[in-house]
């Protein structure tokens, strides 16, 4: 027998996500349904939308479409039904949402505020497993120069080159500076590393005459701004 596939137009009309779309627009879409205009075919055994049902429900911590945010290429084939390519298309679908995400807030940008930073890297930066730190180089009007990472480490600690911070701000002319990572554990509350090498870095751009504006930590969805907090 030979193996098929059983794809979205054989659904019982009722059910299948084209038509619907084309209806009534994509928002009236389930997120099975989006997922499965996306997948196209199931397999001999399952349809498309009962696939989708099946991804969207893998992660027990993160169930939904948040949970694609955390799958990785392995864990995604592991998932009856979905190859390589599936994969890879899935992959690639989380990081075009990321992407848009972050563009749609680029043109108003002003990384004045926590709250702005914190609006325009948490897409970015709420679901890593490894912990980054990103330094934001700024203007003298707090517009972006570049933001380049400077440390990655394991899910529990990370290095940061205090020296290697200062080298580029002087390089890329930055009059400030903000210093972002991630805790992957989803809690932004600071260490008392996370002070340290704070204090450490304004100290040093008080007499490189680069000025220390922030250092946030963000959450799952959530951030903590060390200058808020009083802590520099």
């Amino acid at each position: 027998m030979v193996n098929r596939y059983l794809t979205v137009k054989e659904l019982p009309e009722s059910e299948r996500p084209y038509e619907k779309c084309e209806r009534y627009g994509a928002a009236a879409l389930s997120d099975a349904e989006l997922l499965a205009v996306i997948l196209r075919t199931g397999t001999k055994s399952q349809r498309v939308i009962d696939l989708a049902v099946n991804i969207l429900n893998y992660s027990t911590a993160y169930p939904g479409l948040k949970g694609l945010n955390y799958l990785t290429l392995k864990e995604l084939t592991q998932i009856k039904g979905v190859g390589r390519v599936k994969a890879i298309e899935l992959l690639c679908l989380t990081e075009i949402t990321r992407r848009m995400s972050k563009q749609l807030r680029q043109d108003s940008l002003r990384l004045i505020t926590p709250q702005s930073v914190a609006d325009y890297y948490m897409q970015d930066m709420r679901h890593l497993t490894r912990e980054i730190v990103k330094l934001l180089m700024l203007d003298s009007k707090n517009r972006l120069i570049k933001d380049i990472i400077v440390s990655e480490g394991t899910i529990n600690t990370s290095l940061v080159p205090i020296r290697e911070i200062y080298v580029n701000a002087v390089k890329y002319e930055a009059v400030n500076i903000i210093l972002l990572h991630n805790h992957p554990s989803g809690d932004p509350s600071p260490s008392a590393e996370d002070i340290r090498i704070t204090k450490r870095l304004w100290e040093a751009g008080n007499l490189m005459g680069i000025l220390l504006m922030d250092h946030i930590i963000i959450g799952d969805n959530r951030y903590i701004s060390l200058r808020e907090q009083g802590l520099f």
